[in-house]
Formats: structure tokens, sequence, C-alpha cells
């Protein structure tokens, strides 16, 4: 253990390996998910299964490894949405196509990150902007975890309204985040996990007892492990991993073209932001950064992101991405890739036992996510919101990334509007030569995005 550093990080093996498992806990979402996500473009759901466990398992033993930090990663959400509803459904294209971007975009990435590019974004950004993203990731995980437990709902004249408090989701969401508030304030380790098993077997005891109602139309799922299916371990990976798209289908005609590397730099934009967002806002609250607020090994860092993409897409998956819900692990007190190393054995285990973790619920998850919120959203009390233009881009920040539901689009709000605010009150001192070039990429970003719409 000595490799972990763990005595000069202040955490034992203990809770390292609690606070893995938390992260897996909070993420496992994903195993159930992407797969039906991509299948509905036509790829083998069990073979995707298969692939979202193994890039998440790549991705997550680099990040422990390279950069000894408790982050973890896999297929990330909006990306394959993107890649199967957008790019293949709407567009057209094959889902081979779309794999070849992701791709193409994960090997820009490893050279972006040879050339210290994604470094040299990392350290650009102000830090009114670094403490109003982690506020901003907590706000926004706080919302997914409300959203999972049915407390707030999508409503066509206000957006969002209150959803039923009295349907068991959401009173055994309240009853969790009630269980780990104290568990917490009475220093009981692996309190989030405790409440997120506890919450998932209070969910089974209502299923046995008739409360809970599985409604499988309505997207409501039986609590109870079904190891029924049958499936064999790798079934269905050879219809999916390395499989691309003839030459003739990206460069036969001009159009093909012109969306190929529009996807890609799609895919590459989006990436690119979220990642950073979240190492940003989870290493903020981790305590990492330096006096300079840049993060040590974020080169390493991002070589696990970009090479995970990368296998990713031979494997068979959509943009393997760091997960916002690695939050939880370091929240819970993991400090070094032990922790990572302990989330990749998990994904390592759903692989056998798959039917567990795929029957755990997203309201049972809910309160340790709504719980971490509330720890990260402190950050924000570093900004000086005497001064105008550092709350604007802080707020913008925060509040675009919860109301888009994406980490990038809320940086990208912030960013243009710290420059715009700084150049224009007299004080281009502030504004980096780095910030100028990201302002100008974030606004081309809207205008293509726009554009695409």
């Amino acid at each position: 253990m000595e490799f972990f550093k763990l005595k000069e990080n202040k955490t034992t093996v203990k809770k390292e390996i609690v606070a893995g498992i938390t992260t897996f806990m909070t993420m496992a979402y994903i195993l159930a998910v992407n797969p039906n996500i991509l299948s509905a473009a036509g790829m083998n759901q069990h073979g995707v299964f298969v692939a979202t466990i193994l890039s998440s398992v790549i991705g997550t033993v680099l990040m422990a490894l390279l950069a000894n930090y408790p982050f973890a990663l896999a297929p990330g959400m909006g990306l394959n949405a993107f890649f199967a509803f957008t790019v293949v459904l709407t567009w057209g294209y094959s889902w081979q196509f779309a794999l070849a971007a992701v791709f193409v975009e994960g090997i820009i990435f490893i050279l972006l990150t040879l050339c210290n590019v994604r470094e040299a974004l990392f350290n650009a950004i102000p830090g009114c902007m670094k403490a109003s993203v982690s506020a901003g990731i907590g706000l926004f995980i706080a919302f997914l975890g409300f959203k999972g437990a049915g407390v707030v709902v999508a409503d066509p004249s206000t957006f969002l309204t209150l959803g039923n408090m009295l349907q068991p989701q959401t009173v055994l969401c309240m009853v969790g985040i009630l269980l780990i508030v104290i568990l917490m304030k009475r220093n009981i380790k692996g309190a989030m996990l405790i409440g997120i098993i506890v919450t998932w077997l209070l969910g089974v005891g209502a299923e046995l007892i008739g409360w809970y109602q599985v409604d499988v139309e309505a997207g409501v799922y039986s609590l109870i492990p079904n190891f029924t299916s049958g499936q064999s371990l790798f079934g269905g990976l050879s219809e999916v991993a390395f499989k691309f798209p003839s030459m003739n289908e990206i460069f036969g005609s001009a159009e093909s073209l012109f969306t190929f590397i529009v996807v890609m730099f799609s895919f590459l934009f989006v990436d690119l932001f979220d990642t950073l967002g979240t190492l940003m806002g989870v290493a903020e609250k981790a305590d990492y950064l330096d006096e300079k607020g840049q993060l040590p090994k974020i080169k390493e860092a991002f070589f696990a992101d970009a090479i995970a993409t990368t296998t990713g897409a031979l494997l068979g998956t959509s943009t393997v991405t760091t997960y916002v819900e690695s939050a939880a692990g370091v929240m819970e007190g993991g400090r070094t890739g032990l922790t990572a190393l302990t989330t990749a054995g998990c994904f390592i285990l759903s692989l056998f036992l798959a039917p567990i973790f795929m029957a755990i619920p997203s309201f049972a998850t809910a309160p340790a996510l709504v719980v971490v919120g509330v720890l990260m959203i402190g950050s924000i009390v570093k900004v000086d919101f005497d001064d105008i233009t550092e709350a604007l881009p802080a707020f913008l920040t925060v509040a675009m990334m919860t109301f888009t539901a994406s980490i990038s689009e809320g940086i990208i709000f912030g960013g243009i509007a710290y420059v715009v605010v700084k150049f224009f009150t007299g004080k281009k001192k502030d504004i980096s030569v780095m910030m100028y070039v990201l302002a100008a990429l974030f606004v081309a970003k809207l205008v293509l995005s726009s554009a695409i719409h």
C-alpha cells in the first residue's frame, strides 16, 4: 500500500475501500442505462454491457495507477444519448460511424494531453470559476438524486415540479438522507454506503409487502435480484467490439465527411470540458489544488481519460469520461488511487454479480448524491460576491450547469461571462491569453450547436 501513499494523504485502507464501494454504488446505474441507450441505436445490448464494464475498469485502473486519484471513469451520460438518438436515429448514420468518431476523438485527446494543452486549459480557469464549478457539481448531482427518486418530476407548464411525496421511492429517499446525516454527525464510518444499502433493503421490504409496486412499462423495476437470465459472461462482446464503418461511409461524400467531423468535435468538446469540470470541482473539494489553483498529476489524470475513451470505442461503447459521482467517494474520505482501484474491482465483480448491482434503484443512491451536494456547494463561499466581475461568472457556472444538466455548458457560460465582464470593466489584466482562446472556442461551440439544432 506504500504505492498509494495512504499516510501522506491521511487515509486508511478501510476508508479507501469504503469510499471506492460508495463511488461504485452511486454510478452503477450506468450498467443498466448505457446498454439500454446504445441498444436503441442497434447495438447488441449485452455486448455493450460488457464493453461498459471493461472500459470503466481500464479507465479507473489507469486513474489509480497513473495519477493516484480516487476518481472513477465510465461511459458518460448525455454523450451516449447524443451517440444513439442524434447521430444514429436522427441523422441516419450507423453506430459504427459514431464509434469511429469516438475513437478519433480519443486519439486527439491523447495528442492534446501529450502537448499539455488540456493541462493548460485547466490552469487557465480562474479561481472564482474553480470554486463555482465545485458548487455547481454539488447542486447538479443533488438534482440528479432528487430526480432519480421522483422528488422532482417534469412538468409541461413549469418544467419541473414536486413529485408525489407519498410514493415509496420518495419516502425512502428522505429516510436515506436522514440516516446518512445522522450517521455522519455521529462519525460513523461508511455513512453513505450504509445509507445506500439500507435504503435499498427497505425498498426490497416495501416490494415484498406490496407497497412498492413493480411496473416495467412505467420504468419501475423489481428491487429483488434476478439470477435467471443465463447470459454468458462475455456474450455479445464480439458483436460490438472492433466494429468500424467502411471508408466509404465516412469519405463517400462531402456531407458525410463534414458530419463525421462535426460529430467527432461534438464528442471532443463535451468530453473535454465535462472531464475538466469534474476534475476541477471534485479536486477542489478534496483539497488537491495547490496555492496556484493547479492540480498535481493532472496530465496523468487526463491520460487515463483519453486512453479510456479510445479503448472504449474499440470495445464498443460511447465516450468514457471521469464521473462526477466520484465526489461521493471523496466525501466518504477517499483520497488516493486505492479508492479508484476498489471501484474498478466492483466493476469486475459486476460481471459476475450483475443482477445484484442492477437491482439497486436510483432512489437508493439518491440520498448519497443529495448529501454530497450539500457538502460540495459550500465551495461557493470562496467567491467574492462583492465583486460583480467575479460573482456573475460564478453564478452562471452554477446556474447553467444545473439548468442544462451539463457540466461543460456551465463552464462555457461562466468562461464567456468572465472574459466579457472583465474586459469591459477595465480588468483586462485578470484575463490570461488562454482564457481569451477559451472564450472564442466557447462562442464557436454555442454557434455550432445552435446551427445543428
